[in-house]
């Protein structure tokens, strides 16, 4: 009997041995694992910080061809040459300034979405924010044939938020609307309208503005501000990507006008709801919360 108690004790103290070495090992594999996570997080942050230094580098030469540019095209008007050959240097000198602008436009973009948000909240009214942003994009949503209007709410809707940011996030949901608009009504013609305050008109359909309060699923009390347009909606496959860095549909976009917009508003701890119908047009929802989550 006292042979097999030795037999038990050293099988137990082996087995007990065993699964401190494995234990051992599944934490070096943790702490290694964690050392390459933290080194991959700081090569990510070495290589954001190069490429937003390289963007500021190419911008300034960048302005430098642009004003060059211009010049050239002021220069070839000034010069006497035969109307054919004029002619053909303008188009080469505006093609090179068209795209010149056309770059910088990509670098201010990418600056913007990927530099650092610093809010500056304060407080504000939101139907007063859409009143504003409204007045200040009519000449736009005119000049695309479209019918601009916003629906005021009952009561006011008070939030503390960045105004310039979530008005600049607006913007860019009013400027995409206001694009698939149009583009719908150069193929086909065709607007729609429905009633309430206008305050421009056009032909290509309607683009509204709406805030309200309400709720969240789990009861937190939010303001939303809405973009809704009655344009062409978005498909099933290519709304699951429109908020993807450099993913667009239109010829010339940047593909960072959505991300930029969802960016500042979850700085604000928010989000953008979107609902879209084929051929009946899109509802961009800015949820900004008002409290914050239960628990917290």
């Amino acid at each position: 009997m006292q042979g097999w108690f030795f037999v038990g004790l050293g099988v137990g103290v082996g087995i007990a041995t065993a699964a401190a070495w494995f234990v051992q090992r599944r934490q070096v594999r943790r702490v290694r694992a964690a050392e390459r996570r933290a080194r991959a997080a700081e090569r990510m942050a070495e290589i954001g910080s190069m490429t937003g230094g390289l963007a500021h580098e190419i911008k300034n030469p960048l302005s430098t061809i642009g004003l060059n540019a211009q010049l050239l095209q002021e220069a070839i008007q000034e010069q006497e040459l035969p109307e054919d050959e004029r002619t053909r240097l303008l188009t080469r000198a505006k093609s090179l300034r068209r795209e010149t602008d056309r770059l910088a436009g990509i670098l201010s973009d990418f600056l913007e979405y990927a530099g650092e948000i610093r809010l500056e909240r304060e407080p504000a009214e939101l139907n007063a924010v859409l009143s504003e942003l409204a007045d200040f994009f009519l000449p736009e949503a005119e000049r695309h044939g479209v019918r601009l209007r916003i629906e005021a709410a009952g009561a006011p809707v008070e939030a503390e938020i960045d105004v310039k940011r979530v008005k600049q996030a607006l913007l860019n949901l009013m400027l995409n609307a206001t694009q698939a608009m149009h583009a719908r009504l150069r193929e086909s013609g065709s607007a729609s309208g429905l009633g309430g305050r206008i305050v421009g008109t056009g032909a290509a359909g309607d683009l509204i503005l709406r805030a309200e309060l309400g709720r969240d699923p789990d009861g937190r009390r939010v303001a939303r501000m809405h973009v809704i347009d009655t344009g062409p909606g978005i498909a099933p496959e290519t709304l699951a990507r429109i908020f993807n860095p450099y993913f667009t549909t239109r010829a010339g976009g940047s593909g960072l006008g959505l991300p930029t917009s969802r960016r500042l508003i979850e700085e604000h701890g928010g989000r953008i709801d979107v609902h879209s119908e084929l051929d009946r047009g899109s509802d961009f929802a800015v949820v900004i919360p008002l409290e914050p989550p239960a628990g917290r």
